[in-house]
């Protein structure tokens, strides 16, 4: 599903050149759950814009089910986003005028889907997610773990092949923060090609495979048969 080979990235700050990706190769196949994790400044959240069509590598191949991304131009680079990659972040990234029914269904909107099919998609997911009794409510009515459940379903209402999701607890306590992992683990199940970029090595133990990155570069690459 995603192969990426002698990919770098480069920024420079003031007289630095910071190094944020250096030479990295990756094959991650369909339906597999990986955790990314590694210091501050490692490359973590920079690889997964580049995975996820959000920021271009300087040199190297990126190529999503098949398709090199590096040829492709901008509006191209934005339909393969829509149609393929869902992503959750850490500061829910929701539209505050905008119910939890309706920023669910904007990807839906923004693709012309009619209103009917949008309607009958968006109730599916906030009853499978648990916040169908808060469909009407605006994001500051809503909890951070609600708030992240409507995050995550905007995310997949587009049925992506692969959700990528940077510190996705990051700003819940414990108990929702398990809630939203196990809500992330069985859409992974169901066939969601998961990647999830930490700092917390608890949550980052309960993918299969993990990889570890230091100053840009894979520094190991492991795959576990049990996990947590």
């Amino acid at each position: 599903m995603i192969e990426v080979s002698g990919v770098n990235k480069t920024f420079v700050l003031g007289d630095s050149t910071v190094h944020a990706l250096a030479d990295i190769n990756l094959r991650i196949e369909q339906g597999e759950y990986v955790s990314v994790m590694g210091p501050s400044g490692s490359g973590k959240s920079t690889l997964l814009n580049m995975l996820g069509l959000l920021d271009r590598p300087d040199n190297g191949r990126y190529s999503l089910n098949g398709v090199d991304t590096q040829t492709l131009d901008e509006n191209e680079r934005a339909r393969l986003r829509r149609e393929q990659i869902g992503f959750v972040f850490q500061s829910y990234h929701l539209i505050a005028r905008l119910t939890a029914r309706e920023n669910v269904e904007m990807p839906l909107m923004l693709a012309g889907v009619p209103a009917k099919e949008r309607h009958e998609a968006v109730a599916g997911i906030l009853e499978k997610l648990g916040i169908a009794k808060r469909a009407d409510h605006l994001p500051n009515q809503l909890s951070g773990g609600e708030r992240q459940r409507v995050a995550i379903g905007r995310s997949i209402v587009m049925k992506p092949a692969l959700l990528l999701a940077d510190e996705p607890t990051g700003n819940l306590d414990s108990r929702s923060g398990a809630e939203v992992t196990q809500i992330l683990e069985n859409l992974n199940r169901e066939g969601i090609t998961l990647l999830i970029v930490t700092h917390d090595n608890s949550m980052g133990d309960r993918a299969r495979r993990r990889i570890r990155m230091v100053d840009g570069a894979v520094a190991t690459d492991k795959t576990f048969e049990h996990v947590a």
